[in-house]
């Protein structure tokens, strides 16, 4: 998933090999093809996304959390109306609103 701020800075967050969470600056890539498991699209925001209500929000906050092993595992982004977790669970990337 990638986040572009007001500036065109984009900014992916996704999961390791490890379970850890993934934050770096990165340009968003093109779709690809993961055979069997089916193909990953690239696509603008829609409204299934905790991140869709906050959509041109000021970021005043962010903290993580991190565990020894495995580094980063959590990522919480307040915006004014909200806040938004992204979390590695198993492997996977989730993202919930509180």
């Amino acid at each position: 998933m990638w986040l572009i701020d007001s500036e065109a800075v984009a900014t992916r967050i996704t999961t390791g090999s490890d379970w850890c969470l993934i934050v770096e600056t990165s340009a968003p890539f093109a779709g690809y093809d993961m055979a069997e498991s089916g193909r990953v699209e690239v696509a603008p925001i829609s409204g299934e996304t905790p991140f869709a209500g906050h959509l041109g929000e000021t970021v005043p906050a962010v903290s993580e959390e991190s565990v020894r092993v495995n580094g980063r595992i959590a990522l919480e982004i307040t915006f004014d109306s909200g806040r938004v977790r992204c979390e590695t669970w198993s492997g996977d990337l989730r993202l919930s609103s509180k």
